[in-house]
């Protein structure tokens, strides 16, 4: 109930306020498994993309958004629940599966889930390497695949910004990709993967950065592994291991 009614409130005032230019709902099942991967630009990334899609949509959202005290607390925890929130612990390991399994429960429900491949926002405007979570939800639960391409989200709310400004967003639903092979094969998830983040790419017109997006690592020995391993992933791919 709470879904149904912010979605029925806040769908309209968003495209009042922000009047986005939406292409390719039509690509966008309406029953059934689909799986929503988009760019990431903004923190408003997923409030746009559940309020124009043409159907509920599901996301991951940080643990913090419903675990706030007082009044304020309140209104962020049944705003995020309002607009299909699923909280997680944002951490690697055990929680980053976790995180997916959360997704595959939208999926096996026959739901819509929402998912960033590139794992966090970027900052500097380009596409990065695909992180093959994506490729496991797909090949797992079967879902039609949905890329998504968004821009000028990043100007509503650009990176380090605490105030939403009001800009002009167009949100861009493609035809489906394909999701073929298994899921526990590394070469298929990575393929996948690499369809998915290719068609997101015509779409966005954005650069591609062919690297993972990391957080900035914290000190000088932090940024020296991140080279390390960065080189060593570009000697592994010369050589034609994977």
């Amino acid at each position: 109930m709470i879904k149904f009614l912010a979605r029925a409130f806040l769908a309209p005032l968003a495209r009042l306020v922000f009047r986005p230019t939406i292409v390719g709902k039509q690509n966008v099942p309406r029953t059934g498994a689909v799986l929503i991967a988009s760019n990431h630009l903004s923190f408003i990334d997923s409030v746009v993309i559940t309020l124009v899609a043409p159907r509920s949509v599901s996301f991951l959202a940080k643990s913090e958004y419903f675990t706030g005290k007082g009044v304020k607390g309140l209104v962020s925890r049944l705003f995020f629940t309002g607009i299909g929130a699923i909280a997680v612990e944002r951490s690697a390991g055990q929680a980053a599966q976790d995180a997916l399994n959360s997704g595959l429960a939208v999926l096996e429900r026959g739901d819509a889930f929402a998912i960033y491949p590139e794992g966090t926002r970027s900052r500097d405007g380009r596409l990065y390497r695909g992180r093959t979570g994506v490729a496991w939800l797909a090949l797992t639960s079967g879902a039609t695949v949905i890329p998504v391409a968004l821009t000028g989200t990043e100007n509503i709310q650009p990176p380090g910004a605490k105030r939403i400004r009001l800009a002009r967003v167009t949100v861009q639903f493609g035809a489906s990709v394909p999701a073929v092979g298994s899921a526990a094969s590394g070469r298929d998830r990575r393929n996948v993967t690499d369809d998915i983040m290719e068609a997101i790419q015509r779409m966005s017109g954005q650069e591609f950065a062919d690297e993972y997006n990391e957080p900035p690592a914290a000190t000088a020995a932090g940024r020296a592994r991140r080279r390390i391993r960065e080189r060593l992933r570009r000697a592994f791919r010369r050589d034609g291991r994977h």
